[in-house]
């Protein structure tokens, strides 16, 4: 196919990758969208929709932006792959060992956490949300309001987080789930986690 007929679609590709570099640049300075906005003189609802490809990036638009956040036209309009590998990485809280599974910048979170074996009482927590977990190894204890159950290694579980809710190791040996929740239930979940609040323009 000519070169002049495989531009359009990959000048369309590379802007389409404006956005989700923008939200992604962001994201890493810990910025909010209104302190963004206070860094350039844009309001945060045209830099929403610019990060969501709802307005057309210009010039204009993007130099103040990628000054603020330190980063080149070149890195934000270049074309090319991203790389799909998640670079993961571990933290402990007490007996909970948790590895990340997903970016930062992911609106749901995916992690790997290893209960080890604890005599204290399972503490409950309850926050917006649905909770959802796969046990891939050894048997855990869940307290869902007033009831307990268990999962077993092989077995999934789905649950309202508005309920009270908690999990453990049941007997001696660890429990190693894979579980996904969203940025209140990471903030809820994980001490010492610490994310810029979202404002009513990010949603």
């Amino acid at each position: 196919m000519p070169e002049q007929q495989r531009m359009p679609d990959l000048t369309r590709a590379v802007l389409r990758e404006v956005g989700p570099r923008l939200r992604s640049a962001r994201m890493k300075r810990d910025l909010t969208l209104e302190a963004l906005s206070e860094a350039t003189g844009i309001s945060a609802s045209t830099l929403s929709r610019l990060e969501a490809g709802k307005r057309a990036p210009n010039l204009e638009l993007l130099l103040p932006v990628t000054r603020a956040l330190r980063i080149s036209l070149d890195d934000l309009l270049m074309w090319r792959a991203p790389d799909p590998r998640v670079h993961s990485r571990t933290r402990r809280f007490g007996n909970l060992t948790v590895e990340y599974l997903s970016p930062e910048s992911a609106p749901v979170q995916t992690f790997k956490m290893t209960f080890a074996p604890s005599t204290e009482p399972i503490q409950t927590r309850s926050h917006d949300g649905y909770e959802w977990f796969y046990v891939l190894r050894g048997r855990a204890r869940v307290v869902l309001g007033d009831r307990e159950v268990i999962v077993e290694a092989g077995q999934a579980a789905e649950f309202d987080t508005r309920i009270p809710h908690g999990v453990a190791a049941l007997g001696g040996e660890p429990v190693e789930v894979l579980s996904i929740f969203n940025r209140s239930g990471e903030r809820i979940h994980l001490p010492g986690i610490v994310h810029p609040p979202m404002s009513s323009a990010e949603g």
